[in-house]
């Protein structure tokens, strides 16, 4: 009987130490790269983000082969509106919102995969402890996994799989809670007029 509860106790330590989902900041602004490998395309960008309001703002340098171009891309979900401003020629397109929102950060219904020591572990304040969390988005059917820090949950790494878009990979750098500007989800003069 002794052993069978020291046994259950355990498994209940154990259990507990199993990482749960968190919640990223919801309102940041920082630096992405986006690379679709399939498609050999590769955008850097400056990133201003609001999961609270469903928007976001990006200037984007893309490549796509050799090809580079230069955007300034407003998405606007709850209006179901992106506007897209090319920075070169000045010419903007409005349309519709083609994707849904995804959450920069573990999603709801997010499971566990596992937790890592980015960096010099065995240094002080050389290194950063990252939760990897995986699952699918079930109205498209999209595979990911997204990696944050832990215990701040502010997004690493997010990765995308389905049949259609193959895979694709996002990642985050210089990520600074808040909006610093107020005027980042208005859109370009020249989409407007």
């Amino acid at each position: 009987m002794r052993i069978a509860l020291i046994i259950a106790a355990f498994v209940a330590v154990c259990y507990a130490q199993i990482p749960e989902r968190c919640d990223s900041p919801k309102q940041w602004e920082g630096r992405r790269i986006l690379i679709d490998g399939s498609k050999k395309f590769m955008e850097y960008s400056r990133l201003v983000y609001d999961e609270v309001n469903r928007r976001e703002r990006s200037t984007e340098e893309i490549q796509a082969g050799t090809e580079r171009d230069y955007y300034d891309v407003l998405t606007l979900h709850n209006e179901n509106r992106e506007y897209r401003l090319n920075l070169k020629t000045k010419k903007c397109n409005v349309t519709t919102v083609n994707h849904p929102f995804r959450v920069k950060g573990v999603p709801e219904g997010a499971k566990f995969l596992f937790e890592a020591e980015v960096g010099a572990a065995s240094i002080p304040f050389e290194h950063l402890t990252s939760i990897t969390f995986g699952g699918e988005y079930t109205e498209d059917h999209v595979k990911y996994i997204s990696t944050v820090t832990f215990p701040d949950c502010v997004p690493i790494l997010d990765n995308y799989y389905n049949d259609v878009v193959k895979y694709v990979e996002s990642r985050y750098f210089d990520i600074k809670a808040g909006i610093t500007d107020p005027m980042a989800f208005i859109p370009p003069s020249e989409c407007t007029s």
